[in-house]
């Protein structure tokens, strides 16, 4: 019996797809054995694999700041509010620079401005001037007021310092900073006058300031310094003037209460009117003397002078009290005593008004 023909075909093109298939499998097991045994086509870890343009940005030096030359002269200083802490100083502020790309002029800020209508900020070159050297040029003028804290721990001898101090608004320390016009970048004008102060040399000093905040910026990683210009003007009060105005009418009331000591004894209502009115004197002065001062947590020296005067008046009137429960007829012994009393109070107030002017002018 013969075979059929379509089985017999069937077979026949099975048999050829499998032996395909066995050819197929064994060249593909051949190329990824030799994949595999190829060193020269081993693959290298990803992270391994050295990126020469990544390696040269981050290694790459960072560009240098750009430096603006910054120089300022001191048109007038015409008034100090030690009540509200602030001053009113008239000043030309001037810049130089090299990039076209900036304007320090205008992005510059005072950064101890006092907040008042009648400050005034004039831009006096509307463009940037371009120098022959290359460089630009601008400056401004400013009159206003600026604000300090004072401090007072040595009044009437203290030494104060009007500061104005500028920051760029824009440009941190990493791509702006502040250098000193020459030797002298801050000049005064010779003529100016501050009634009541000597005025000294102004300074200028360059710093680095860091805010440690990003001002609520979250693409900020660190907090990022700014260069700072404080330019500072010391003012002094002077000595005789001074010692005069604030020593005289101490030493006068307490010469008018150490006449208590000399008084008859059995006066005693002058003795005590002569107190009392030396007391109440001595706080009219004190009044007057601190009124166009702030009030401030701690003693200045005239506050400690005071009340050594005030301790001196009292001591004598708790003298005047004790004598006055002693008998008349012991006139003259009290007399003695007072004496004594007299030399001693006087001797320890001076003793401890000398203490306390040389450890807080040391």
């Amino acid at each position: 019996m013969c075979p059929d023909r379509d089985s017999v075909a069937s077979r026949s093109r099975a048999a050829r797809l499998i032996v395909a298939l066995a050819i197929c499998g064994a060249l593909a097991a051949a190329m990824l054995a030799g994949a595999f045994s190829n060193p020269l086509k081993a693959q290298v870890p990803a992270e391994r694999v050295p990126n020469p343009v990544t390696d040269a940005i981050e290694n790459a030096p960072r560009p240098a700041p750009e430096e603006v030359i910054v120089g300022a002269y001191i048109n007038d200083i015409q008034q100090i509010d030690f009540k509200n802490n602030n001053y009113l100083i008239d000043l030309y502020v001037w810049f130089r620079w090299k990039s076209p790309d900036i304007d320090p002029s205008r992005t510059m800020e005072f950064m101890n401005r006092f907040a008042s209508d009648d400050n005034l900020r004039e831009q006096l070159t509307e463009e940037p001037e371009v120098l022959p050297d290359g460089s630009r040029y601008a400056i401004i003028r400013y009159q206003g007021l600026f604000s300090t804290k004072f401090h007072l721990e040595r009044f009437p001898f203290d030494t104060q310092k009007l500061t104005v101090i500028m920051e760029d608004t824009l440009a941190g320390a990493a791509d702006q900073v502040y250098v000193a016009d020459g030797d002298e970048p801050i000049v005064i004008d010779p003529v100016v006058t501050l009634p009541g102060f000597k005025v000294g040399t102004p300074t200028m000093r360059i710093s680095t300031n860091t805010y440690p905040t990003d001002f609520g910026d979250p693409t900020v990683a660190d907090a990022e310094p700014y260069s700072r210009i404080v330019i500072s003007v010391p003012v002094t009060r002077p000595v005789v003037a001074m010692s005069i105005k604030a020593f005289v009418p101490i030493i006068l009331i307490v010469a008018c209460a150490l006449l208590v000591y000399f008084v008859r004894p059995n006066y005693v209502e002058g003795r005590i009117g002569l107190g009392i009115t030396a007391l109440l004197t001595l706080v009219a002065i004190q009044l007057t003397a601190t009124s166009s001062l702030p009030d401030v947590d701690y003693l200045m020296m005239l506050d400690k002078l005071f009340l050594l005067a005030y301790l001196f008046i009292i001591v004598a009137l708790a003298r005047v009290v004790a004598t006055s429960w002693q008998e008349p007829s012991n006139e003259a012994a009290i007399k003695t005593r007072d004496r004594r009393w007299a030399i001693a109070a006087l001797s320890v107030y001076l003793i401890a008004s000398a203490a306390v002017v040389w450890t807080t002018l040391r």
